[in-house]
């Protein structure tokens, strides 16, 4: 017998986190617990209110399949009880917590690789003035690879203020739909006059065609546009690289699923993460030998982690332990 329980839980962010859709200074994620046979499971998600939700949303669409997964029921089945999103993150990935710490074949091994190895991530700088961000990448400038938040008029000016503050870092600059259509091409161009190495969702989901029609100087990576498996292949055409993040896809399941799909239709693959503690990073660290790009620095940009989080050195960040998840 599996006994559930979900939590709701927040961890101060170091200082305030800023995209182009607003601020934040706290991460508030749901955790769900199993326990069944003297072991338990983990898994976190970060609701979000771009895709419609919210904490206690989230709660409730737990809530009303715990009886299922109380019963016994198993990944595969979870697939069809909630759809693709927070809430199903959470159960999902503690239910491979769960398995991995019952049968004692650690949760890389389940999903088929032969080993788990550090991986070097983004670390974001957020959005803000030209000479607020150029201070934030000269502080930043020992790491090999950022991730710029953009927010549309003024964009150019911030590339090249990054640009002066870390002249040898790889950048990945983050529009979060902000572009304008008719500013695409001339952004693209700065871009590439930048040596930017990714465009993460220049366009709003849903109002992006225009990509299919632009030259791609630099690859552009779609984020808000790519959920799960559904409708990928029609993306082909309007992007290089799609971002898989778990709060997306509703677990680690659909995730690995997912990644097949775009290697298989010629897709590169960032994994990405919310604002999140290094509980939410472990099972998504599964998908980084498979990344061309991994931008996992969710803890780095909190006050605190878990006691028991992952450990950064720099710039890489290291597999989980068995304590924390898998």
């Amino acid at each position: 017998m599996i006994t559930l329980r979900s939590t709701a839980e927040t961890f101060p962010i170091a200082g305030r986190f800023v995209i182009a859709r607003g601020a934040k200074t706290d991460a508030h994620v749901v955790v769900v617990t199993l326990d069944a046979d003297g072991v338990r499971g983990r898994g976190e998600c970060v609701p979000y209110a771009r895709y419609g939700e919210s904490v206690a949303g989230v709660l409730a669409e737990i809530a009303g399949i715990a009886h299922h997964v109380e019963a016994g029921c198993d990944r595969v089945t979870l697939q069809t009880l909630l759809p693709a999103g927070a809430a199903r993150n959470a159960v999902d990935c503690a239910l491979w917590d769960l398995e991995a710490k019952r049968s004692g074949m650690p949760a890389f091994l389940r999903a088929g690789l032969r080993d788990l190895s550090p991986a070097v991530t983004a670390f974001t700088l957020s959005v803000g003035s030209p000479d607020a961000m150029e201070a934030a990448a000269r502080a930043a400038n020992a790491r090999p690879l950022l991730k710029i938040k953009l927010a549309g008029e003024g964009d150019i000016e911030r590339l090249r203020a990054v640009r002066a503050g870390a002249p040898a870092a790889k950048l990945i600059v983050d529009a979060n739909e902000a572009w304008a259509p008719g500013d695409l091409e001339h952004m693209i161009a700065a871009c590439a006059e930048a040596g930017v190495a990714l465009i993460e969702q220049p366009l709003p989901a849903g109002a992006d065609a225009q990509l299919a029609t632009v030259t791609h100087h630099v690859p552009i990576c779609g984020d808000e546009s790519v959920h799960d498996r559904e409708g990928l292949a029609a993306l082909r055409e309007r992007y290089d690289v799609i971002n898989i993040k778990l709060d997306k896809t509703g677990g680690l399941t659909e995730a690995l699923a997912l990644a097949s799909a775009a290697e298989d239709l010629g897709f590169e693959i960032m994994v990405g993460c919310m604002v999140a503690t290094s509980l939410a990073m472990a099972p998504a660290m599964l998908l980084a030998p498979r990344a061309r790009f991994v931008d996992l620095d969710g803890p780095l940009l909190l006050a605190h982690d878990r006691p028991d989080g992952l450990v950064y050195a720099g710039s890489v960040v290291h597999p989980p332990a068995p304590t924390l998840w898998g």
